[in-house]
């Protein structure tokens, strides 16, 4: 069972984020830090798999902690949890060896999504004792392949029936647009787009504009 230490400043958030946590079968929380230096004594203490780490803490960033951490030798997993959209931020966070990075406000299947992917990476190294590359795709989720609808979990307000039913659409037709893909599935245009511009956005799908008379075409291609 993976132990979590949820670092954040703010009460109302880092007990929403435990609760999150909790929520996630074979998550628990150990423990809570309002700040780096308590982050850094519980990470000693309590010996977590895994850091829920703000950036923004009142005595030192999230990524001066996670630089301290790895400059001590300490490998416990980290996923930086804030509201810097900052490039450089991410890169840094990117560059210190966290596992991942999640933006607030989220939701909790975005969350939950995150800690099953780390849950997912553990596993697959504790199973395996040599190492090929579908290993290492399984672990860096092969940015090159093409990724499924069980890849990444449906926006909210999208049913998983229908998105079965748009991917084999564009599939079987090779390529659509939205109003073609509405009338193979029978669904309204607006619905279809949100389907496909989802699809696009996890690389499933890629798009192609045709250009005419007017704005042009976005049509998708399964990949």
């Amino acid at each position: 069972m993976p132990d979590v230490l949820v670092v954040d400043d703010d009460f109302m958030v880092a007990e929403i984020h435990r609760r999150f946590v909790e929520q996630v079968d074979g998550f628990r929380t150990v423990g809570v830090a309002r700040n780096g230096s308590e982050a850094l004594t519980a990470v000693a203490e309590l010996a977590p798999d895994l850091v829920l780490l703000d950036v923004y803490l009142p005595d030192m960033t999230g990524l001066q902690v996670l630089q301290r951490l790895r400059s001590t030798g300490n490998g416990v997993g980290v996923i930086m949890i804030t509201a810097a959209r900052e490039l450089d931020t991410v890169s840094a966070a990117l560059d210190g060896g966290a596992a991942d990075y999640l933006i607030k406000p989220f939701e909790f299947v975005q969350l939950r999504a995150k800690l099953e992917a780390f849950a997912a990476r553990a596993a697959t190294l504790g199973a395996v004792a040599h190492v090929d590359q579908s290993v290492v795709d399984r672990l860096f989720g092969n940015p090159g392949a093409p990724r499924t609808q069980s890849a990444a979990p449906l926006p909210k307000g999208l049913g998983v029936e229908t998105a079965a039913l748009v991917l084999a659409a564009v599939r079987d037709a090779d390529e659509v647009s939205a109003a073609e893909c509405a009338e193979l599935v029978g669904i309204s245009r607006v619905s279809a787009r949100r389907y496909l511009e989802h699809y696009l956005s996890i690389g499933t799908l890629e798009l192609r504009l045709q250009y005419g008379a007017g704005r042009p075409e976005r049509r998708y291609r399964h990949l």
